[in-house]
C-alpha cells in the first residue's frame, strides 16, 4: 500500500498565514494498482434515532409528502443517485433493544415501544423488517442487519434469520408468507450485537467472545443465502478488545467491527456544527486523519492472528459528532453539516482506500437527519448536505482499482501534537480503464498549484467537479439549499503526462482523465 508523503512542516497557531500560492506534487503509479476499493466502503447507516427513519426515510403510504410505497420520494431518489452499496439497520444502540417480531404483520397491530437510548421517543414499529428489506431491494443495495444480543435471545436472532432468508416450509418462512412476502430476501451481512462494550451490554471482551460464538452458531444459512457474520468490535483506541476477539473467536467471524467518531470529547460540549474558528477546523482535520493510525494498529493485531486476512475489518460507524442543533429534540442528534464535514468525509475516504486489503466496509453515521448525514428533511422539504456531494463525487471509486501515489506537500502542526498535510488525494482506475483522481486542499486561505505526474498514462484532458464555498462554515438550509454544491471544474490541464491543477483554498475536486 504505497502512499508516500513527503512534507515540509509549518506551525499553526490560531490560523494559517502563508503565501497566497503554495505547491504540491503527486505522482500516480497507474501501473501498480492491485487492490480493489470495495463499493461497501461507501456504506450508509440508518438507525431508529431521531428522524432518521420516521420523517427521513419513511413517511407511510398515506402521507401528504410524496412517497413511493411509503418511502419519501425525494430522499429515495437522492439515495438512488448516490448508488448506496450497503445499508446498516436498525442500529446502533437501538439494535440491542429491538425485538423484530414487534415490527411485522399489520401495522395497526404492531405494539409501540419507548426508544430509551434516544430521547425516549415513542416508536410505533411501522417501519420494520419488510419495510427495510424492501427498501434495500428498491435501492439495489445489500442489507446489513444488526442483531439483538444485548437484550435478545439466541432463539430470537435465529428465528429472525430464518424469517428473512428461508424459502422452506418452516414456521418462520410461513409466517413471512402470511405477512405478504412469499420469496425470501437475500441478506448477506449480519452483525452479532453492537457496541457490546457499551450500550450493547457493557460486556467484557472475553464474555462477548463467548456470546458471539454461541449466537452465531444458530444463525444458519438457508436456501443459498450465505451470512457474512460480523462481530461487535472495538471503539477507537481499544486495541485489547480486538486482540481478545481475534484470540478467542478468530475465523469463526467473517468481520470485526470498529467505531471511530471525529469528536472533541464524549463529556460536556462537543462543539457547534456551524460555529467554529480556523483552529477548531484544523484540529478537526487532524483528529479525522488520526483514523489512519487507529486502522493500522487494529490491522496489525488482526495480522498477528490472521495473516491470510480472512477476517475483515468493518468500520460500521464513523463521521463527525457535534452538539445537537439549538431548538431540536434532545437525544435526536440532529446536527447541521458544513464544508468542514465534507472535508472529514473526503480525507477519511482517501485513507480508507489505502487499507482495503483488510478494511472491507465502512458505514458513515448516519444517512438522514442524524450526525454527519447525507440528507436533511423537514416536513416536505429536503436538502442535500456537503457530505452528500463528497459521496457523489467519490462514487467513481466504487469497485475500482486503487492506484498507489506519492504526495509531497506542506503540513501544519495543530494542537494535541498532530501534523496535518494540507493536501489529501486518492486515485483509482475503473473497469473501463478510466482513471479518477480526487484531491482536497485543506488550507482555508491559500490556493494550491498541484502538479500530478502520470507516468505511462495517455490522457489528453481532465474533466471534473469541485466542491467549495466562500466560508469553511457554510452549509445548506431549507431556505438556501444550494449554498454549497458541486460545480464544473476547469482549472486542470494535461501536457505530456503532467497534470497541472489550480486548486482553490478549501476545495475538493474529482477529475476523470480522458
Amino acid at each position: 500500500m504505497k502512499h508516500k508523503l513527503i512534507i515540509s512542516s509549518l506551525f499553526l497557531a490560531a490560523s494559517v498565514s502563508l503565501s497566497a500560492q503554495k505547491n504540491a506534487t503527486i505522482t500516480v503509479e497507474a501501473d501498480k494498482g492491485t487492490q480493489i476499493i470495495p463499493k461497501e466502503i461507501y456504506g450508509q447507516f440508518a438507525e431508529h434515532l431521531g428522524t432518521c427513519i420516521y420523517g427521513g426515510l419513511w413517511v407511510g403510504e398515506d402521507s401528504p409528502i410524496p412517497n413511493i410505497k411509503g418511502y419519501r420520494t425525494d430522499v429515495f431518489n437522492a439515495l438512488k443517485d448516490l448508488q448506496v452499496p450497503v445499508l446498516r439497520w436498525p442500529g446502533g444502540c437501538f439494535a440491542d433493544e429491538y425485538h423484530w417480531m414487534d415490527g411485522i404483520g399489520p401495522k395497526e397491530n404492531r405494539p409501540k415501544m419507548v426508544n430509551n437510548n434516544w430521547g425516549g421517543t415513542i416508536e410505533d414499529n411501522s417501519f420494520g423488517t419488510h419495510e427495510f428489506l424492501n427498501l434495500c431491494e428498491m435501492l439495489g443495495c445489500e442489507p446489513y442487519i444488526s442483531g439483538n444480543v444485548g437484550s435478545g435471545t439466541v432463539e430470537e436472532l435465529a428465528k429472525w434469520v430464518e424469517y428473512m432468508t428461508s424459502d422452506g416450509d418452516s414456521p418462520m418462512a410461513n409466517l413471512r408468507r402470511k405477512n405478504g412476502r412469499d420469496k425470501a430476501w437475500k441478506v448477506k451481512y449480519l452483525g452479532v450485537g453492537n457496541e457490546s462494550w457499551g450500550c450493547g451490554g457493557n460486556m467484557r471482551p472475553e464474555y462477548y467472545a463467548d456470546l458471539y460464538r454461541r449466537y452465531s452458531t444458530y444463525c444458519r444459512n438457508y436456501d443459498g443465502n450465505n451470512l457474512y457474520k460480523i462481530a461487535s468490535g472495538a471503539s477507537d483506541y481499544d486495541y485489547n478488545w480486538t486482540k481478545v476477539l481475534m484470540d478467542r473467536v478468530g475465523t469463526r467471524m467473517n468481520g470485526l467491527s470498529l467505531h471511530y467518531y471525529t469528536v472533541t470529547g464524549w463529556t460536556g460540549s462537543k462543539g457547534s456544527a456551524t460555529q467554529f474558528n480556523e483552529e477548531d477546523y484544523y484540529w478537526t482535520m487532524g483528529k479525522c486523519r488520526e483514523i489512519e493510525d487507529v486502522i493500522k494498529k487494529h490491522c496489525a493485531i488482526m495480522d498477528e492472528y490472521d495473516k491470510s486476512k480472512n477476517v475483515a475489518l468493518i468500520l460500521d460507524e464513523w463521521g463527525t459528532w457535534w452538539d445537537e442543533e439549538p431548538g431540536t429534540i434532545s437525544g435526536h442528534l440532529y446536527q447541521q453539516n458544513t464544508l468542514r464535514d465534507a472535508f472529514v468525509a473526503s480525507l477519511s475516504l482517501d485513507i480508507f482506500h489505502k487499507y482495503t486489503d483488510r478494511l472491507k466496509m465502512a458505514n458513515i453515521a448516519q444517512v438522514v437527519n442524524v450526525l454527519q448525514s447525507m440528507i436533511l428533511t423537514k416536513d416536505d422539504k429536503m436538502v442535500l448536505t456537503p457530505t452528500y456531494y463528497v459521496f457523489k463525487m467519490y462514487k467513481v471509486h466504487q469497485d475500482a482499482t486503487y492506484l498507489p501515489l506519492q504526495l509531497e506537500c506542506e503540513t501544519v502542526n495543530v494542537r494535541d501534537n498532530r501534523t496535518l498535510p494540507l493536501i489529501s488525494a486518492t486515485a483509482s482506475k475503473d473497469k473501463d480503464g478510466k482513471i479518477h483522481i480526487s484531491i482536497s486542499n485543506v488550507d482555508v486561505k491559500n490556493a494550491q498549484e498541484v502538479i500530478v505526474n502520470l507516468p505511462g498514462v495517455q490522457a489528453k484532458k481532465a474533466v471534473g467537479e469541485i466542491l467549495t464555498s466562500a466560508n469553511i462554515a457554510d452549509y445548506n438550509t431549507f431556505e438556501n439549499p444550494d449554498k454549497v454544491k458541486l460545480a464544473p471544474f476547469k482549472e486542470a490541464k494535461i501536457n505530456k503526462g503532467v497534470l497541472k491543477i489550480k486548486l482553490p483554498a478549501k476545495s475538493i475536486v474529482t477529475l476523470e482523465l480522458q
